[in-house]
C-alpha cells in the first residue's frame, strides 16, 4: 500500500515545502509540479520521486506509477507543500536533468534575462508545441519554479533545455544568433531562423546591448497597429509559430 502522511511536520513533507526555493530545489536536485496532465506529461521522461496525492485520486496515481512512489496526504498537508493557490490534488517531485551536452545544441530559441515565470513557461510551452529542438536559459527565473514548471504543462520535459551565462553560449555555438528587438530590425519573414538561435530579452529592457551586439542580426515583428511592443512571451510564440509551423 501507499504512504500515508498526515502532519505537515513530517520530515518529507518539510522537504518537499523547501523545493519552492532555488536553493533547496538545488540542493535536493528535486523539483516539484502539479496537476494530473503536467505529471503525467513529465513521467514519460523525467525520473519521479514521489507522487503527492489526495485519497480521491489514488486510482489515478496508480496508473503512472507504482505505491513505493505514492504518498497520500490529506488536504491540509496538500495546501501546505503545493505552490497554487487552489491546489489540484496531486503534486509530483521529479529529479532535475542533468545539464545537457552542448554537442547537443541546435537550432532554437534563447531566453535572455526572462523574470516572469509565466511568460518563460509559456515560451518553453510554445517551443515544445512548434517543435523547437532547444531552449537556452540565460539568466533570469529559474526553469525549475513551480510557476515555469506550471505554465509549460510538462512541456519542459519535450525539448532540450540549456541553462548557462552569455558567454557560455558565444563559446559553444556557430549557430547565427538573431536578436528580436521592438523596432528597426528587419522583418523577421526574411531571415532564416530555423537554423539560427532566436534570441528574446527581458520583458521590460529587452536585450543587454552588449548582448545584442554580439548578435548577427536583429529582426522585428511588424506590427500594423498603434501598440508600441508585445508581451515577450507573445512576440515570442507569434516568431516561433512563423518560423516553426510550416515544417510540422
Amino acid at each position: 500500500m501507499p504512504l500515508t502522511i498526515t502532519s505537515t511536520n513530517n520530515p518529507l513533507i518539510k522537504k518537499i515545502r523547501k523545493l519552492h526555493q532555488k536553493k533547496f530545489r538545488e540542493k535536493y536536485n528535486l523539483f516539484i509540479a502539479e496537476g494530473v496532465r503536467c505529471c503525467t506529461t513529465l513521467t514519460k521522461k523525467f525520473t519521479l520521486k514521489h507522487l503527492f496525492i489526495t485519497q480521491d485520486l489514488l486510482e489515478f496515481a496508480q496508473e503512472i506509477t507504482d505505491n513505493l512512489t505514492i504518498v497520500i496526504v490529506p488536504d491540509h498537508v496538500m495546501i501546505a507543500i503545493s505552490a497554487s493557490t487552489t491546489p489540484s490534488g496531486i503534486i509530483g517531485a521529479f529529479e532535475i536533468p542533468s545539464d545537457n551536452n552542448f554537442k547537443n545544441l541546435s537550432n532554437g530559441i534563447v531566453l535572455a534575462n526572462i523574470t516572469n515565470p509565466g511568460n518563460m513557461g509559456t515560451i518553453i510551452r510554445t517551443a515544445a508545441a512548434m517543435n523547437t529542438p532547444s531552449v537556452v536559459i540565460i539568466d533570469g527565473v529559474d526553469p525549475w519554479h513551480p510557476r515555469v514548471i506550471q505554465a509549460t504543462m510538462g512541456a519542459i520535459s519535450q525539448i532540450n533545455l540549456f541553462i548557462c551565462d552569455w558567454q557560455t553560449l558565444l563559446n559553444n555555438t556557430k549557430l547565427p544568433l538573431h536578436a528580436l528587438v521592438v523596432k528597426d530590425g528587419t522583418p523577421l519573414q526574411q531571415n532564416n531562423l530555423p537554423n539560427s538561435l532566436l534570441v528574446v530579452g527581458n520583458e521590460a529592457h529587452g536585450i543587454p546591448e552588449q548582448w545584442l551586439k554580439a548578435c548577427d542580426k536583429r529582426i522585428t515583428l511588424p506590427m500594423p497597429g498603434s501598440t508600441e511592443s508585445l508581451n515577450a512571451a507573445v512576440a515570442a510564440s507569434i516568431a516561433l509559430y512563423l518560423t516553426y509551423s510550416h515544417k510540422s
